[in-house]
């Protein structure tokens, strides 16, 4: 059955991506189904209303008549609350939710009856977060390249070129955790000639690392005392953990910080799931840094909308294919013929059925098969 696909304009603070470009809404229409664009969605990304238009989508001017004429909403980042009485019961989510770390936006889209897809926790057979991907090489990318603005002196950082200059000892980057966010991150970090070293719990990555690296990142298996001497002597941390779906582990305690020099950088990747840094708070493009126990702390929840037009094009050539088949479907058929859609099920029919938010938010939980029957 045709369904009306509604793609609002995002309104987290400087979010320029845009869950659907002009090609998507071009696909989306000839399997027969209508598009409604909030005008101006796509400006930011580089993508003009008249693209939507030329490719067949109904341009209209608030969010609120997206989500009145729509049946499946998608977007990039969660619903923020000014978002919420848009919603009506019923009503399919497919984008960013990071609910471990929202009790409130959880217990909404429980109480609405929203059925929902999280982009980060679809995952294949293989383990791997398709969705999340793209976005995790782009955030990690830019924390270095954060970390290295905020050393400089004007922004309260110790005045350290990453790489420094002959005579003179480069920064010390420590990377905790060696995903696709870590691995990014460290590229870059060795791009700009800084000493680097990564700490990750899984043997087979670090052997995988050095086979990448070579000898120019330092790898480690850590535990506390090894954690804590390491980022005692940085000048960058990076918190880059994740653990999918499910809350981030706080692996970076206070202490640990205040231990650092001042002037020293924590940018903590995992902000979007509650952090991995004690001393870490959400902040935004407007302002993205504070500081704590002497350290300059960048905690930007939306990294990648910094870089709108890059973000959305990685983004949207990732999640079409899935947007198809939930628009062909809806949420319950495709992820009965899905399973890495069934795996991305957060919320159906008022049922929480993501095991690791339940946990986070002691709230009960329903296996997601046996809600579809």
């Amino acid at each position: 059955m045709p369904k009306v696909v509604g793609v609002p304009k995002e309104i987290k603070d400087r979010e320029g991506r845009v869950a659907l470009q002009p090609d998507g809404v071009h696909e989306l229409i000839h399997h027969g189904h209508e598009v409604v664009v909030q005008s101006g969605a796509g400006k930011t990304a580089g993508f003009s209303d008249g693209e939507y238009e030329r490719a067949g989508a109904r341009l209209v001017g608030s969010a609120g008549e997206v989500f009145g004429a729509s049946d499946l909403i998608v977007k990039v980042k969660e619903p923020i609350p000014s978002e919420y009485p848009l919603f009506r019961e019923g009503h399919e989510l497919f984008t960013y939710l990071h609910l471990a770390a929202d009790r409130e936006l959880t217990e909404f889209l429980l109480e609405r009856k929203v059925n929902s897809v999280a982009y980060e926790t679809v995952e294949d057979k293989d383990g791997s977060l398709p969705l999340l991907t793209p976005m995790s090489e782009v955030a990690g990318r830019m924390a270095t390249q954060a970390a290295a603005h905020c050393l400089e002196s004007p922004q309260g950082g110790a005045g350290i070129l990453m790489g420094g200059v002959p005579g003179t000892p480069a920064a010390r980057v420590t990377i905790v955790g060696g995903g696709v966010v870590g691995f990014e991150a460290a590229k870059i970090a060795v791009g700009m000639r800084a000493i680097v070293r990564v700490l990750d719990i899984n043997p087979k990555r670090l052997a995988y690392l050095g086979d990448v690296f070579g000898g120019t990142v330092d790898l480690v298996v850590p535990n506390r005392a090894r954690t804590a001497s390491y980022v005692a002597e940085s000048d960058v941390v990076i918190g880059a953990v994740l653990v999918a779906g499910a809350k981030a582990p706080k692996l970076i305690s206070r202490e640990m910080i205040a231990s650092m020099r001042p002037g020293s950088v924590a940018v903590d990747v995992a902000i979007d799931q509650g952090g991995c840094i004690e001393t870490a708070r959400p902040t935004t493009h407007s302002e993205p840094t504070f500081v704590e126990e002497g350290v300059v702390h960048y905690c930007v929840a939306n990294i990648p909308g910094a870089v709108a037009r890059t973000s959305t094009l990685a983004l949207t050539s990732v999640t079409l294919p899935y947007l198809l088949k939930i628009a062909a479907r809806g949420v319950e058929g495709a992820a009965r013929e899905d399973g890495s859609l069934l795996r991305g099920l957060s919320t159906l029919g008022g049922e929480l059925v993501s095991a690791p938010v339940a946990r986070a938010h002691e709230l009960p939980f329903s296996d997601p098969s046996s809600v579809l029957g």
